[in-house]
Protein backbone atom coordinates (compact mmCIF):
# COMPACT_ATOMS: atom_id res chain seq x y z
CA UNK A 1 0.00 0.00 0.00
CA UNK A 2 1.14 3.45 -0.91
CA UNK A 3 2.15 5.34 1.93
CA UNK A 4 -0.32 8.29 2.62
CA UNK A 5 2.12 11.08 3.09
CA UNK A 6 4.59 10.24 0.15
CA UNK A 7 4.08 13.01 -2.54
CA UNK A 8 5.10 12.18 -6.20
CA UNK A 9 7.99 15.00 -7.72
CA UNK A 10 5.08 16.37 -9.87
CA UNK A 11 2.55 16.81 -7.32
CA UNK A 12 4.90 18.49 -4.78
CA UNK A 13 5.57 20.90 -7.26
CA UNK A 14 1.96 21.91 -7.64
CA UNK A 15 1.71 22.02 -4.63
CA UNK A 16 4.87 24.44 -3.45
CA UNK A 17 4.07 26.58 -6.57
CA UNK A 18 0.56 27.23 -5.41
CA UNK A 19 1.99 27.88 -2.02
CA UNK A 20 4.83 30.00 -3.32
CA UNK A 21 2.32 31.81 -5.41
CA UNK A 22 -0.51 32.43 -2.62
CA UNK A 23 1.61 34.05 -0.02
CA UNK A 24 3.93 36.44 -2.67
CA UNK A 25 0.52 37.58 -4.56
CA UNK A 26 -2.61 36.50 -2.40
CA UNK A 27 -5.35 33.65 -2.99
CA UNK A 28 -7.09 35.88 -5.27
CA UNK A 29 -4.84 36.46 -8.04
CA UNK A 30 -3.44 32.75 -7.55
CA UNK A 31 -7.07 31.70 -7.89
CA UNK A 32 -7.76 33.80 -11.27
CA UNK A 33 -4.61 32.63 -12.51
CA UNK A 34 -5.16 28.43 -11.76
CA UNK A 35 -8.75 29.33 -13.56
CA UNK A 36 -7.68 31.36 -16.49
CA UNK A 37 -4.79 28.11 -17.29
CA UNK A 38 -7.07 25.43 -16.41
CA UNK A 39 -9.75 26.83 -18.77
CA UNK A 40 -7.24 27.20 -21.49
CA UNK A 41 -5.91 23.64 -20.84
CA UNK A 42 -9.64 22.34 -21.06
CA UNK A 43 -10.50 24.18 -23.93
CA UNK A 44 -7.29 22.83 -25.96
CA UNK A 45 -8.06 19.74 -24.80
CA UNK A 46 -11.65 20.00 -26.33
CA UNK A 47 -10.10 21.20 -29.70
CA UNK A 48 -7.92 18.47 -30.09
CA UNK A 49 -10.24 15.99 -29.23
CA UNK A 50 -12.62 17.71 -31.77
CA UNK A 51 -10.07 18.21 -34.62
CA UNK A 52 -9.16 14.28 -34.11
CA UNK A 53 -13.16 13.11 -34.67
CA UNK A 54 -12.93 15.86 -38.16
CA UNK A 55 -10.22 13.57 -39.38
CA UNK A 56 -11.16 11.94 -42.57
CA UNK A 57 -8.64 9.05 -41.55
CA UNK A 58 -8.23 8.47 -37.99
CA UNK A 59 -6.26 5.65 -37.81
CA UNK A 60 -2.81 5.29 -40.34
CA UNK A 61 -3.85 2.18 -41.82
CA UNK A 62 -7.13 3.28 -43.35
CA UNK A 63 -5.05 5.83 -45.28
CA UNK A 64 -4.68 5.26 -48.82
CA UNK A 65 -1.07 7.05 -48.68
CA UNK A 66 0.01 4.74 -46.55
CA UNK A 67 -1.57 1.41 -48.14
CA UNK A 68 0.25 2.70 -51.51
CA UNK A 69 3.55 2.98 -49.60
CA UNK A 70 3.19 -0.41 -48.06
CA UNK A 71 1.74 -2.10 -51.68
CA UNK A 72 4.79 -0.47 -53.49
CA UNK A 73 7.79 -0.02 -51.38
CA UNK A 74 7.58 -1.54 -48.04
CA UNK A 75 5.57 -5.27 -48.69
CA UNK A 76 3.99 -5.36 -45.43
CA UNK A 77 3.82 -4.10 -41.63
CA UNK A 78 6.71 -5.48 -40.14
CA UNK A 79 8.49 -6.25 -43.14
CA UNK A 80 12.56 -6.20 -42.86
CA UNK A 81 12.28 -2.88 -45.75
CA UNK A 82 9.66 -1.39 -43.59
CA UNK A 83 11.85 -1.72 -40.22
CA UNK A 84 15.13 -0.77 -42.16
CA UNK A 85 13.18 2.90 -43.31
CA UNK A 86 10.79 3.67 -40.39
CA UNK A 87 12.25 2.26 -37.18
CA UNK A 88 15.17 4.80 -35.56
CA UNK A 89 17.66 3.54 -32.73
CA UNK A 90 18.72 5.20 -29.51
CA UNK A 91 22.60 6.20 -29.78
CA UNK A 92 23.59 7.16 -26.03
CA UNK A 93 25.83 10.50 -26.96
CA UNK A 94 26.37 11.62 -23.20
CA UNK A 95 29.77 10.65 -22.46
CA UNK A 96 30.93 12.51 -25.40
CA UNK A 97 28.73 15.47 -24.03
CA UNK A 98 30.52 15.64 -20.44
CA UNK A 99 33.64 14.79 -22.13
CA UNK A 100 32.99 18.17 -24.30
CA UNK A 101 31.67 20.04 -21.46
CA UNK A 102 34.83 19.24 -19.02
CA UNK A 103 36.88 20.46 -22.20
CA UNK A 104 35.01 24.04 -21.49
CA UNK A 105 33.65 23.85 -24.73
CA UNK A 106 29.69 25.79 -24.29
CA UNK A 107 27.17 24.02 -26.37
CA UNK A 108 23.83 24.78 -27.04
CA UNK A 109 21.17 22.16 -26.26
Amino acid sequence: MKDVWSLSRRHFMKVTGFTVGMGLVGLNFTSKAYAKAKGYLTDRLAAIYKHDTEMKYRKSQDNPAVKELYGHLLEHPNSHMAHHLLHTHYIDRSATVKALKEKGIKLKI
